[in-house]
């Protein structure tokens, strides 16, 4: 089996452009069971594994098959390109294809947290498993990326519990609330909504709730999901069509939704500024795809940070994290090793059933002269006799099936039959030499 993975990140491709290739969970399986058909044109309909990992700063395609071939994984990166309505070329400049070790050194990397915007950060490894998930539940994973997962996971514990590689890192909701801090003199003074009540937002919530702001109110597609968060930190809800008419009441904005469209335009925050009397507002939006229209950050009196405006923040204490880095990569090493070694296995697939009938062979022979020693033993016969006869009936056993051989066939044949048995028993020494 070959494997390969494609895909773009916060490293490779900006903020706008991943947004095209965002996928929900809900849309992972319908999107495999498309790739997947796409992809057995390409292969002449040899069965493929496939699973999507995305997220807010990456958007990777993992597959296995018979073969990789360059046609097929051009093949890959046009279907991506087609499902975000983008040109190859465009998507192959801000994309990255990896095969093979390179995979497995990428995958155990992510779910380690190593890759992140916020190094040693611990939520993509849920969002990891997640997608696996998805791929399982949608038929469309196999042995192989099953097991590259799932190493990837054993992986990504390993480095948590020996090394201290999340101990320097500052989550993306811990820097928006220093960023909220640079503006707002008081956080207890201030209304806070989050729109959403995801992973992110109940993250984002329970940093802000810790200043214990004036209020806070969630605002959600769904009142009973809204309700379920809000009701861990006294918070009020607000059903998300009614924002826009409430948005001026809020000093800071906090979203992240699964929206493809945003979901605060220009014209409701001009009229919230204009209410609000131009007192300014601290906007972050988290969402991949955008959940507030790019526009809104040249205001005069909005203060708009993404994803990507917050790297500048997370990305501290560099120095102090670099012995950490190492210890982490140098578990990553060993894993990529076992897992190529487990591929070379795998790829000698027609050999492991020779060998295991071989062995069984062994075990046969083996048996049946320990059955007939203890015969003799129990008959009262000599230990050294006995152990002579088993030992002697053993090697008759094991090499008559090679004796044959030797006298069979014709002059070539026999040739042959003698460089093999030369090269397995004699270890490179010619027929007839002691």
């Amino acid at each position: 089996m070959a494997v390969w993975a494609l895909g773009i990140n916060h490293h490779t491709a900006p903020l706008d452009l991943r947004g095209r290739f965002a996928f929900a969970i809900d849309q992972i399986a319908p999107t495999l069971q498309g790739l997947r058909q796409s992809l057995s044109s390409a292969t002449r309909h040899t069965e493929v594994e496939t699973a999507i990992l995305s997220t807010c700063n990456r958007t990777e395609i993992y597959c296995a098959t018979g073969a990789a071939s360059a046609p097929v994984l051009e093949h890959t990166l046009g279907w991506l390109a087609q499902s975000g309505g983008v040109a190859p070329d465009l998507l192959r400049s801000h994309s990255y294809l990896l095969e093979s070790g390179s995979v497995a050194r990428h995958a155990f990397r992510v779910a380690s947290g190593l890759d992140s915007m916020v190094l040693g950060e611990t939520q993509i490894l849920g969002q990891m498993k997640n997608a696996v998930r998805a791929a399982e539940e949608a038929g469309a994973l196999g042995s192989t990326l099953n097991q590259l997962f799932q190493r990837s996971f054993a992986v990504a514990k390993e480095v948590r519990s020996s090394t201290e590689i999340g101990e320097h890192s500052i989550s993306m909701a811990a820097a928006a609330v220093r960023l909220a801090g640079q503006l707002f003199e008081d956080l207890t003074k201030i209304r806070i909504l989050f729109v959403g009540a995801g992973e992110m937002i109940e993250l984002a919530t329970t940093h802000f709730a810790a200043k214990q702001p004036q209020q806070i109110t969630i605002a959600n597609r769904t009142m009973e999901r809204g309700e379920k968060l809000a009701g861990r930190f006294g918070a009020s809800v607000m059903r998300l069509a009614d924002l826009p008419d409430h948005l001026h009441e809020y000093d800071a904005i906090i979203s992240c939704t699964a929206s493809s469209l945003p979901i605060i335009g220009l014209g409701a925050v001009e009229r919230a500024l204009k209410k609000r009397k131009h007192r300014p507002m601290f906007m972050v939006d988290l969402a991949v795809p955008r959940d507030i229209e790019p526009e809104i950050k040249d205001l005069r009196d909005v203060y708009l940070y993404t994803v990507d405006d917050l790297a500048s923040v997370v990305k501290t204490a560099q120095a102090s994290r670099q012995a950490t880095v190492a210890q982490a990569e140098a578990i990553i090493d060993a894993g990529v090793l076992n897992f190529v070694q487990w591929m070379d296995q795998r790829a000698q697939g027609g050999v492991v059933p020779l060998i295991q009938q071989i062995n069984a062979q062994a075990d046969t022979w083996r048996a049946l002269e320990i059955a007939r020693a203890k015969k003799l033993l129990a008959k009262g016969e000599d230990m050294d006799a006995v152990l002579e006869a088993l030992s002697r009936g053993l090697t008759q056993k094991m090499m008559h099936g090679t004796m044959a051989a030797l006298h069979q066939g014709d002059a070539e044949e026999r040739a042959q039959t003698a460089q093999t048995v030369t090269r397995l028993f004699l270890r490179g020494r010619r027929p007839g030499e002691r």
